[in-house]
């Protein structure tokens, strides 16, 4: 190889710099000795389902009122979804279905047996009933 000493470096010199290189990426640690990755797959996975602005919107349009119990079974119903291998499942407690995309873990949709008259679920890939 043939170094230069113009300042300017030679392809051969650029090639080594960027095509050859390994891309390590830092890695942030926290004072607990946690990377920022494994923060947000411990905050994913604890369970709990989250309510989308629409989802929220219509638990309250509804007066949908979730116990704390049915609220556990929403949880479980997503949870086993998941081991299922489901993206976006229709999960019904009691007399309430819910769309809920898995990856998100975020409730879509709600709705109570009133407002499901025509009982057709459309871009759902699994259902779930607790």
């Amino acid at each position: 190889m043939k170094i230069q000493n113009n300042g300017f470096l030679s392809i051969e010199q650029l090639q080594d710099q960027y095509l050859n290189q390994t891309k390590v990426s830092p890695k942030t640690v926290t004072a607990d000795g946690l990377s920022f990755q494994e923060i947000l797959h411990r905050q994913n996975k604890t369970g709990e389902v989250k309510f989308s602005k629409h989802a929220a919107g219509r638990l309250s349009d509804r007066n949908i009122e979730l116990t704390d119990g049915q609220m556990e079974r929403l949880n479980e119903g997503a949870a086993k979804a998941e081991q299922k291998g489901i993206r976006e499942s229709l999960v019904i407690v009691d007399e309430l279905a819910f769309i809920v995309n898995i990856p998100n873990n975020t409730v879509v949709t709600a709705m109570n047996s009133h407002d499901a008259t025509e009982n057709v679920f459309t871009n759902i890939d699994g259902a779930v009933i607790m």
